[in-house]
């Protein structure tokens, strides 16, 4: 299975920690490693990673652990980093033509839920977000999540600023190329980010959810979340 990450931003939260957000060390492994060790572990084989914001440098490093870990890695650049993330993973409309999974630079997460997203039916034309119906999880920072309003294994309305939410955008998806058409009609319409073709999926009735249930994912997004990761880390839970 083929894996994108998305890794062209600034993360400018995090910049008391380092200028490449990707390579911010947590628990001395930078952390673009660690989201592609956990997606390893899932049982990605193939990764293609969208760079930006001082990518030259992150290009070098990913290229120097690819040859040490004998990873097959392709990158994507991103000129326009300072665009929403949409732009990011539209970027790689001609390097995947079937399923694959899309996460964050900055999300870990248990290889478990990859591990079971992977093996999820994935229907035509549509995409699959995985979704934590604990919305007072205390990791979360619940003026930062991504907010999901969904029914029956199928998402309605998705944003950070919607009213009615039962579920949190964990930031993992199993894609189809549905994703880029969806982008397409989104940037039309104004709105370059993931959760605008996630919203135009909806309304087709091709956007679904997939339920992590208890198990343990982080936004480090900033020092607060970035302390929690290295806590979770250290206690051998993440």
């Amino acid at each position: 299975m083929n894996c994108l990450i998305v890794a062209a931003g600034q993360g400018t939260r995090l910049r008391e920690k380092g200028e490449s957000k990707p390579l911010i060390r947590v628990k001395g492994v930078p952390l673009i490693e660690r989201v592609i060790n956990s997606a390893r572990r899932g049982g990605v084989d193939d990764f293609f990673v969208v760079s930006g914001y001082r990518g030259e440098s992150l290009r070098a490093e990913l290229d120097a652990f690819a040859a040490r870990e004998g990873l097959s890695l392709t990158h994507i650049v991103n000129e326009d980093w300072e665009q929403p993330n949409g732009v990011s993973v539209y970027k790689a409309k001609s390097y995947l033509d079937g399923p694959f999974l899309l996460t964050m630079c900055d999300h870990l997460v248990d290889p478990s839920v990859i591990q079971d997203i992977l093996a999820w039916q994935c229907e035509p034309g549509t995409v699959t977000l995985c979704v934590d119906f604990n919305v007072n999880n205390p990791l979360n920072d619940p003026e930062d999540v991504t907010r999901v309003k969904c029914s029956a294994g199928r998402i309605e309305h998705i944003g950070k600023v919607i009213r009615e939410f039962n579920a949190i955008d964990t930031g993992v998806f199993l894609c189809t190329p549905a994703i880029f058409e969806a982008l397409e009609e989104s940037f039309a319409d104004g709105d370059q980010s993931i959760s605008g073709a996630m919203n135009v999926l909806a309304r087709r009735g091709k956007a679904r959810t997939f339920d992590i249930r208890d198990r343990l994912w982080v936004d480090i997004d900033d020092p607060a979340a970035f302390n929690k990761a290295e806590q979770l880390i250290e206690q051998g839970r993440l």
